[in-house]
């Protein structure tokens, strides 16, 4: 952590402070969205499709407008949009806690979501203009105070859950609010170079032309599958342990301490490795070395998964005693998790960076913003597909989604291995990577003041 502090302390202000935005952006959010399923069925009495339909909401919110808010920022700049964002989740977070009606609470959800598309492009494009030749280190970084917020989030809001959840979506609100301010007050400002055209039919051609981008399209499409595979940290896995200590530990709150495991783990891995993992890659491969190699990593994350059933089989045929739940399926679910998050770290800086690349630094923030829409899409349909092979007959629930997802995985790096070798991973302002490797405290080359 020492190296860390020394590497964040080496890039100017805007860019630690972007970092700062991060860390307290997730951790209000995971303070409350945990724990506002429970809070709306129990305390405000809500049907459970109700509640669905508000969680819904928010989801469909950022998704859906994730290419709106990445135009927003090009257009107005990155800073007005960062500040509405999170003034605006300000405001849907308070109504979150506060609010008993479903129309209220619908709009409080869709605010919370909009909030995100619109700061989400503009935090990233903001912070590659800034970081400029050092983007792949400062994305590293960014990640580190990414998952340190989705780590620190929960425990927050457990402690505070106790009195009242009310006061969860107060603090998380005010921390907000703080962002809003301390951001408007010292965040410079900073314009993308001037679209062309005004008005409707600019935004269009604006659009027109990210789609027409086919490098970055073919790109976003091949590393959407690794958002599936990441998100099984939240599905696919927590559902499968929570059954199998269920079936073991009835009433019992082992299934919890389990899950709550998958998460520290996974974010304990890149707040731990990020930033050494990442000046390793560095030193030896590109991006179109890194990223196909990390796809690789995550698609191998679900072997220990495929291999619960041949060992429970090899237990039973040499007439042992079963196996705990603890060991058979927490212990493999564990270890899964650490080999997403090892994945995810060595793709992420290199992904966010080729995105900035492909873009030409033309309307970064659009072209984050449809990267983001397209990965969201990705994760629903995965998410449906997985859902229903989970539901699948036992011995196909417990081979089938592993293998389909480790497919996914596999196709996903062929694909990127492809894309390298065309040179689709390569444009001339990429940064030179002996350059971008410069050592921690000197004298930071962003754009512009900090």
């Amino acid at each position: 952590m020492i190296e860390t502090w020394k590497r964040f302390r080496g890039f100017e202000g805007s860019v630690r402070l972007l970092m700062i935005n991060q860390l307290t952006i997730n951790t209000a959010f995971y303070m409350l969205m945990p724990y506002l399923a429970f809070h709306l069925t129990n305390s405000v009495g809500m049907a459970v499709w109700a509640v669905g339909l508000v969680l819904g909401m928010r989801n469909l919110a950022q998704q859906g407008m994730f290419l709106v808010g990445g135009t927003i920022a090009d257009r107005l700049g990155y800073k007005p949009a960062i500040l509405a964002g999170c003034a605006l989740r300000t405001v849907g977070f308070a109504a979150l806690g506060f609010a008993d009606s479903l129309p209220v609470l619908l709009l409080a959800s869709a605010a919370t979501g909009f909030a995100g598309a619109l700061f989400n492009p503009a935090v990233r494009a903001y912070l590659a203009a800034d970081a400029g030749p050092r983007r792949v280190e400062a994305f590293a970084l960014f990640n580190v105070f990414y998952q340190t917020g989705i780590l620190v989030g929960p425990l927050i809001g457990m402690a505070l859950i106790a009195v009242d959840f009310r006061v969860v979506a107060g603090v998380a609100a005010a921390l907000f609010l703080a962002l809003t301010v301390l951001q408007a007050r010292a965040l410079p400002a900073r314009h993308a170079a001037a679209p062309s055209g005004s008005g409707v039919i600019g935004v269009l051609g604006d659009w027109r032309g990210v789609l027409a981008n086919r490098g970055f399209v073919v790109f976003t499409i091949a590393m959407a599958g690794s958002y599936v595979l990441n998100f099984q940290i939240y599905l696919a896995l927590p559902l499968t342990v929570q059954d199998a200590v269920a079936a073991a530990d009835p009433g019992g709150d082992l299934g919890s301490v389990a899950v709550a495991s998958l998460f520290g783990v996974s974010a304990l891995v890149a707040i731990a490795g990020q930033v050494r993992i990442t000046d390793w890659a560095k030193r030896r491969w590109d991006a179109s070395q890194a990223l196909p190699r990390g796809l690789t990593v995550m698609a191998v994350a679900f072997l220990p998964m495929l291999a619960v059933p041949p060992i429970e089989a090899a237990v039973r045929g040499a007439g042992l005693a079963p196996l705990p739940a603890t060991v058979l399926v927490v212990v493999p679910a564990i270890l899964t998790a650490a080999l997403l998050g090892l994945g995810g770290v060595l793709v992420y800086p290199f992904e966010m960076d080729t995105v900035v690349r492909l873009s030409g630094d033309r309307l970064v923030a659009t072209h984050y913003g449809l990267y983001n829409t397209v990965s969201g899409l990705a994760i629903t349909g995965g998410n449906l597909a997985v859902g229903a092979m989970l539901e699948f007959d036992a011995p196909i629930a417990a081979t089938v989604p592993w293998l389909a997802l480790a497919a996914l995985g596999a196709v996903g790096a062929l694909g990127l291995v492809l894309i390298g070798r065309a040179g689709g991973l390569a444009s001339p302002s990429a940064p030179d990577r002996d350059t971008d490797a410069e050592p921690a405290g000197s004298e930071p080359r962003g754009h512009g003041g900090g």
